[in-house]
C-alpha cells in the first residue's frame, strides 16, 4: 500500500538524507532534539514515523532503547539493516500496536505533517506513554506550512519574501523536491495545541530553534531559516498519578 506518496519516494528520500540527515536536521534540530531526549531519565522510547531509523540510532547511542514505527516498507527495511539490534514495526501513528503506558518517551520527529488524522495520532502517542512520560515533537512551523504553496518569491521591490495565506485552514499540500513527491499537511498551531491539551498532556518546553554549527559557506541558507523559522520543538508530559488532582 502506498502511504502518502512515501512508497514511491523512498529511494529518493534515502538519497536525500544519506547517513547524516539533511541540512535542517543536522544544523537546526538534532542538537536540541537529542538534548531534550536526554533531559529526563528514559529507559525506552518510541519514534513514530521513524523513516530510515536515524533518530532511533541516535537515541540508542544515548542509552535509550528505541522502537521505531514506520509504515513505509522500504524505509523500515533500511532502518533494520542499519540497526541490527533495533526494533522496527510496521504500523500507523493513528493505531499504535502497543499497550497503554508502555514507553517513557515518545518522539515525533517531523512526522506530524505527514499524518492525515493527526488528532488520532496524538491521542495514541499519549496513550502509550507511562505516567510521567514525555512526548517530544519536532514539526514544521505553521506559518511555514501556510506558505508551502509558493515558498520564497521575489517581492515587488526585488527582495525575497515568504507569503503566508489561508493560515487558519487545515489543508493538504503536495510537495516535491529531488525525486520526492509526498503530501504534507498545514494546520494552524492552535489545532496542534488543542489536540495535545485534549489528550491530557502538559506543555513543558517550547522553542523555535535557530541554525547553529553550520559551515561558513551556508550563511545565506541559515539566514533564510532565521527569517522564517522552519521548525518548532515542543515537549509535553503525561501527568503522573501524583500529579492528577
Amino acid at each position: 500500500m502506498t502511504v502518502n506518496g512515501w512508497d514511491r519516494s523512498a529511494e529518493a528520500w534515502l538519497a536525500e538524507q544519506g547517513s547524516a540527515g539533511d541540512w535542517g536536521r543536522r544544523y537546526v534540530l538534532d542538537r536540541i532534539m537529542t538534548e531534550r531526549a536526554q533531559a529526563h531519565p528514559a529507559e525506552n522510547a518510541i519514534d513514530i514515523g521513524c523513516g530510515e531509523g536515524r533518530f532511533c540510532r541516535m537515541l540508542a547511542a544515548a542509552g535509550i532503547a528505541a522502537t521505531g514505527v514506520e509504515p513505509t516498507a522500504r524505509l523500515r527495511q533500511v532502518a533494520a539493516e542499519r540497526d541490527g539490534e533495533g526494533t522496527y514495526v510496521d504500523a500507523r501513528a493513528e493505531a499504535l500496536p502497543f499497550p497503554g503506558q508502555t514507553f517513557d518517551l515518545a518522539v515525533s520527529y517531523l512526522s506530524l505533517i505527514d499524518i492525515p488524522d493527526f488528532r488520532a495520532a496524538i491521542a495514541e502517542m499519549a496513550r502509550v506513554l507511562r505516567p510521567g512520560g514525555r512526548l517530544l515533537i519536532a514539526n514544521l512551523t505553521s506559518f511555514n506550512t501556510a506558505g508551502m504553496g509558493s515558498g520564497w518569491i521575489d517581492g515587488p521591490d526585488g527582495q525575497r519574501i515568504f507569503p503566508i495565506d489561508n493560515y487558519l485552514d487545515e489543508m493538504p499540500e503536495a510537495v516535491a523536491w529531488r525525486g520526492i513527491a509526498v503530501t504534507n499537511w498545514h494546520r494552524p498551531l492552535s489545532a496542534y495545541l488543542q489536540a495535545l491539551l485534549g489528550a491530557g498532556l502538559v506543555l513543558t518546553y517550547f522553542d523555535e530553534p535557530a541554525p547553529s554549527g553550520f559551515p561558513a559557506e551556508d550563511a545565506a541558507k541559515a539566514d533564510r531559516y532565521r527569517r522564517v523559522p522552519y521548525f518548532l520543538v515542543m515537549e509535553w508530559s503525561k501527568p503522573g498519578e501524583t500529579d492528577v488532582p
